[in-house]
Formats: C-alpha cells, structure tokens, sequence
C-alpha cells in the first residue's frame, strides 16, 4: 500500500490495494471529537465495518458522544456495553472504562464470523487514561489479528503509539492523522515514531481510506473482492 507521508490533500486509496479487515478500532484525545465528527459525517449508510473508538473524556463528565455523533452520521451509533456482540457501526467508550475486544472461542476471530464480543474494564489506567487506546489496540490486534485497521487521529499524549505498533505486528493495517494538520499533534507524532504506520495522511485523506477499506469489506464478503484467496 502507498504511504502518503504527511500530506494533507485528499487521498485515493482503491480497495484493490487494501488488505481486507473485519474492523477498524480508532483513538483520540484532544481535540478528537472533531476529528471523528469530520470522518463518521462522511461514511455512507452501506458502510458494514464495525468501528470501535476511544476518545479521552474526563471521568467525572458524562459522554454526550453517542448523540453528538449520532446526529452527524448515516450510521448507527452507540455506547459500548458489557458483552456486547460486535456488530457494523459506530461503538463508543464509556468514560472511566477500558473497552476491550474478546472472541468468544477463546482463540483468534474466524474471518466472517459474529464471534467477538466487546469487554469493559475498571482495571488501572493506562497512560494516564481510563478508557486507553493501548488497551483497545492491543485487544483489537489478539482477537483480529492482521484483520483490523488501527487509527490514530489528534490528541496531547502518547497513548495508542503500542497499541498501533501491536496491531502491526499482527499484519494489521495502521493509519495516523498528519501531525500538521491535528489540533494536537503529538499523539499522532509518538504513533508515527512508534509504529511507523503505512498510511499518515489529512482527516480526508483517513475518511477515503476507511470507506474504501469498508467498500472492500463488502465485497470479500459477497465474494466479489477475493484478493489471493
């Protein structure tokens, strides 16, 4: 896949050039909220990946992300629940709880399968933070393995930079929003050091790629995209 490097122009990502993922997990914190808003406004209602994200929120404040989100996008938002079952949309941290991904064979998620279920966790912060992104990743790269999409956008610290190196690890795909163009730019930054991700590119240029990646999803699972298979 062609890396962009930092550009803020829009991309054209095709999914003939995209490993096929069956979810894609997402990180923020400062200045996230607009960052997701500019990227879900844009998805279309056919979009079928399940999208998990963690935006820090203070834990005494509560989240008002699922209607602020809700009302931007075509797609069903919500927030995440204990043993929820992984389904396509748009799921939300909870403040003050890590979310993490589990499969219920206890192994690794089948390509196709309905087998993962999200977890909640009141274990010790990670990075200063309760929900984490590292906790999110790294869960996200066990069950998906090469699987998943990791993606990091704007925020004030470095969680989410191990959790985007495991997703690679695993064969995941990694993205990460421009340093030049976040509102805070060193989340991104410690992502991009820490994990060399393939794709760095403007919020635009990240929404086209997650549609194409959402596009090609539909058709690995019609059988219509086989991509060596």
């Amino acid at each position: 896949m062609r890396r962009l490097g930092h550009s803020t122009g829009p991309a054209s990502p095709t999914p003939a050039s995209l490993a096929p993922v069956d979810a894609i997990v997402l990180g923020a914190s400062a200045g996230g909220v607009e960052a997701l808003i500019a990227i879900v406004s844009e998805l279309p209602a056919s979009f079928v990946l399940p999208l998990v994200a963690v935006v820090h929120i203070p834990r005494n404040r509560r989240s008002k992300l699922v209607k602020v989100l809700g009302a931007r996008t075509r797609i069903a938002v919500r927030e995440a629940e204990d043993k929820e079952v992984l389904l396509p949309g748009l799921v939300i941290a909870p403040p003050d709880y890590h979310v993490l991904l589990d499969v219920d064979s206890g192994c690794q998620h089948v390509a196709g399968a309905p087998d993962v279920h999200l977890s909640l966790s009141n274990d010790a912060p990670v990075c200063h933070s309760r929900p984490s992104i590292d906790v999110l990743f790294q869960s996200a790269a066990e069950v998906f393995g090469s699987r998943v999409a990791g993606v990091i956008l704007t925020g004030a610290n470095a969680d989410g930079a191990l959790g985007l190196q495991a997703i690679k690890a695993r064969g995941g795909l990694c993205a990460a929003q421009s340093p030049d163009e976040a509102r805070a730019r060193a989340m991104p930054e410690a992502a991009i050091a820490c994990a060399q991700p393939q794709f760095v590119a403007s919020l635009n240029g990240i929404t086209q790629w997650i549609i194409a990646l959402g596009a090609q999803h539909a058709g690995d699972t019609t059988g219509n995209a086989v991509h060596g298979r």
